[in-house]
């Protein structure tokens, strides 16, 4: 009732584009490929990428899925490029964005692409389409989808992007913000209307702690309201490995730890890496961000200052760091990632949330 009455222009404006598509006036799109979405109603911070890393592990390891050709599709926040672009893995950030270069450098076998025009993207990856050559390199990708089109297409964040239904709607929610406490922005972190859940196939409750009892999985479930399947998983980081090369793995067992971090909540990875390191020093950034000579120059004084401590970041903040060609040996030698895995609480939440999958695609198809 608070976002109604406060911030009544934010809240009509999103009420009346729901019902215009709602209703047809807008037209909603269906991809000819079986699509599944990942999405949120938040602004960042319920782990999208690392569930689309967790479904593209769950079906590789599927016996109806492990021989598919998987794509995944995604706008490619905050690139410099236009257009439709099949991800390679030599290629930049400024290319591509963060997010869908790290997951093509995890799986190099899954198509990855950014079409900030999801409909058409679907049609280039279904084979329907062939994108011009400016934004394939010459044509490249032209000829790859012209001869080995997908047979699924994981949608990365494109719950609000009404102008395409996908078949399966994965909603994420953080356990430690659950949207029926939650409010519209600027007065809270949703995005979207919280009532908009209610639309989603399934919801997964994501960053749980590594116990949940029923009772409380309960409590969850029924504040929501949702009737779908609901899900929960929780994240777990897993060995630091060296971003360039020449990375020296003895900085590992240092005491001391700079922290260099471009993420919507760094708090976790803080807490999680305190039981191990000192943290010396953490240079924060916001989401995404591009570093700067002047980013630069702070982790280089930060460096000179502590000669022992590792330099750690962020999976998604080294494919952008991946990018500066002229860091020096004193960044390059001593900065490693911290990979973060996704995965369900329980054997039944696995097996029950790749049932109700299965489901969904059976019945949209």
């Amino acid at each position: 009732m608070i976002d109604k009455i406060l911030l009544a222009p934010y809240w009509w404006s999103l009420k009346l584009r729901h019902c215009l598509y709602d209703h047809g006036v807008r037209k909603v799109h269906k991809s000819s490929v079986p699509t599944v979405c990942i999405g949120n109603i938040t602004v960042g911070g319920t782990g999208k990428t690392p569930h689309t890393e967790m479904l593209l592990r769950i079906l590789a390891g599927h016996s109806a899925w492990s021989s598919k050709r998987i794509a995944v599709l995604s706008r490619g926040y905050r690139r410099k490029s236009k257009g439709f672009q099949a991800v390679s893995i030599s290629g930049t950030t400024a290319q591509y964005g963060d997010e869908p270069l790290q997951i093509k450098r995890k799986f190099p076998e899954t198509i990855v692409a950014v079409d900030r025009n999801r409909v058409e993207g679907c049609r280039i990856l279904g084979g329907e389409a062939i994108p011009d050559d400016k934004g394939t390199k010459g044509g490249n990708m032209a000829e790859q989808t012209a001869t080995k089109s997908a047979d699924l297409i994981i949608l990365d964040d494109a719950f609000q992007y009404r102008a395409l239904k996908a078949d399966l709607d994965i909603v994420l929610m953080d356990y430690n913000r659950p949207v029926y406490k939650d409010h519209l922005l600027p007065l809270g972190r949703l995005r979207d209307l919280p009532e908009r859940i209610s639309r989603a196939d399934i919801v997964i409750v994501t960053k749980c702690p590594s116990y949940l009892d029923e009772w409380e999985r309960g409590i969850i479930t029924e504040s929501l309201g949702f009737k779908g399947n609901v899900f929960f998983t929780t994240v777990g980081y897993e060995t630091p490995g060296p971003v360039f090369p020449e990375g020296d793995r003895r900085y590992i067992h240092s005491q001391w730890l700079i922290l260099v971090t471009g993420i919507a909540n760094p708090v976790p990875m803080t807490r999680y890496l305190s039981d191990s390191y000192k943290i010396v020093r953490h240079l924060a950034f916001g989401d995404h961000h591009r570093f700067s000579g002047s980013d630069i120059r702070q982790i280089i004084r930060a460096a000179e200052k502590y000669p022992a401590a590792v330099i750690v970041t962020t999976e998604k903040d080294s494919q952008r760091l991946l990018d500066m060609d002229d860091l020096p040996g004193i960044i390059r030698e001593r900065l490693f990632k911290l990979p973060i895995r996704a995965d369900f609480l329980t054997e039944k939440d696995a097996s029950g949330f790749m049932a109700a999958f299965d489901r969904h695609i059976s019945a949209a198809r």
